[in-house]
């Protein structure tokens, strides 16, 4: 059964299978893209213990071959309900046989909704159960609904920047940047600009995105410990994904091992990683 919280006119509606948040509500307003399988069937899932694709779908840990797909496991798994309040609560999946067959770690992942008087907070927290040094990414895939024109909407930026995107080639970073089209940190959308795919951005200074539709504010995305983030649409789609995230796709020559990969958090035996972000309606 999915799970609702709330905390005055603002309401979240969680699905337990992969933690993914389907609804945010103010009052009668949806911010959150809908799942049209049309266009794309899913809402916000949470990419873990990879973001992005691996190299052929697999990576190395310890001279052992192992095989993932895009963005992990967690999106697929049911989580538990470990904790709840009326405007909170916490979900967690932790390791089991399946998952020890694709990822050999001991781990616990945590995720907090938090609904507030300014939208909804999301935290993360990874822990390493196991005795060895455990390697991971995470990340967050939201899809945020853009009704009526989609050209209306523009991105801002946070920091007066050149913001230059990395290109996906068969969904794997490439060595081709664009300087995409900033002007006083605002962006206008337009759904040319993801005819390559998503916009990532591995070298981004900002870590807040305000979503404008015709210059007035919208939405806001706040990702202060997020280094990282992929920005992503379906052709002609009414959404904008904005995707804070720590790790991203190999590129065609991937380092061997996965504890040397671009973006991996390595977790100590019996430690914790928490990071998270903020969507404020605004």
């Amino acid at each position: 059964m999915p799970v609702k919280i709330s905390y005055a006119n603002i309401t979240a509606s969680i699905n337990p299978q992969g933690a993914e948040l389907f609804s945010l509500k103010q009052s009668e307003t949806e911010y959150m893209w809908e799942g049209n399988p049309e266009f794309w069937g899913k809402h916000s899932p949470v990419l873990f213990p990879i973001v992005g694709t691996l190299k052929d779908n697999k990576y190395n840990v310890n001279g052992v071959e192992y095989n993932l797909p895009r963005h992990g496991f967690a999106r697929d798994n049911e989580f538990t309900v470990k904790h709840q309040e009326e405007n909170k609560v916490v979900f967690s999946l932790t390791a089991s046989d399946k998952t020890k067959q694709v990822y050999p770690f001991d781990f616990e992942l945590e995720l907090i909704y938090t609904v507030t008087e300014k939208g909804l907070t999301l935290d993360y927290i990874i822990s390493n159960n196991g005795s060895e040094t455990m390697p991971f990414c995470i990340g967050a895939h939201p899809a945020f609904a853009l009704p009526g024109n989609f050209e209306d909407y523009s991105l801002v930026f946070e920091q007066d920047e050149p913001i230059v995107s990395v290109q996906l080639v068969n969904d794997l970073l490439s060595d081709i940047t664009t300087e995409l089209p900033v002007h006083n940190k605002t962006l206008p959308l337009q759904h040319g600009l993801f005819a390559n795919d998503a916009l990532i951005f591995t070298n981004l200074k900002s870590r807040g995105i305000t979503i404008t539709k015709n210059d007035t504010d919208y939405l806001k995305v706040t990702f202060p410990k997020f280094p990282h983030l992929g920005i992503w649409t379906k052709p002609g789609a009414p959404f904008i994904c904005i995707e804070p995230w720590q790790g991203y796709s190999d590129s065609n020559s991937p380092t061997k091992s996965f504890y040397d990969k671009p973006g991996v958090i390595t977790l100590d035996p019996g430690t914790k990683y928490s990071t998270g972000f903020e969507v404020e309606i605004c």
